[in-house]
């Protein structure tokens, strides 16, 4: 059999893969009074908690392998999405049962950074590696991590 290498020429990608999880938080700093607490954060400082069905975009960049055509095997992605972040997540009340929302305030741009923080050092082999953890907390709300890139590194 003849592989073709079809990257030929082409330099750099981006792909990016899709999950989604259901979790309860709360967003209260400890250290405030309820008053302040409210103030701040508003309903989502109820001490009860709220949930939200969260969806994650993971961005990769990378060569395409000259063999297989990939950035990454799309099966490895979502595999170790699963195991990061999908079955550490889901329907959790974060602050109680997920590390480190124990003592960091479980807010979505905290979530995004936890979540690269768990995926990173996953993505770095074979030419590829993370480049942006989106997370959705709500239809029109994300946040979008470039972790510790700087922002002419991703030109």
């Amino acid at each position: 059999m003849t592989f073709w290498d079809i990257s030929n020429g082409v330099r750099s990608m981006l792909i990016t893969r899709k999950v989604e999880f259901s979790a309860s938080h709360v967003c209260r700093n400890p250290a405030l009074t309820d008053d302040r607490n409210r103030e701040i954060y508003g309903a989502a400082a109820n001490p009860n908690g709220h949930g939200h069905n969260y969806v994650v975009e993971v961005t990769l960049r990378g060569d395409p392998d000259p063999v297989t055509g990939m950035v990454l095997d799309l099966k490895v992605l979502k595999a170790i999405l699963n195991e990061e972040v999908v079955e550490p997540f889901d329907h959790r009340f974060l602050n109680h049962e997920v590390p480190p929302f124990d003592r960091v305030i479980p807010t979505t741009e905290n979530i995004a950074i936890e979540i690269w923080r768990r995926i990173a050092p996953r993505l770095t082999s074979g030419g590829s590696g993370l480049e942006a953890v989106r997370l959705y907390e709500t239809e029109d709300l994300f946040v979008d991590y470039f972790g510790e890139h700087e922002a002419g590194d991703r030109a």
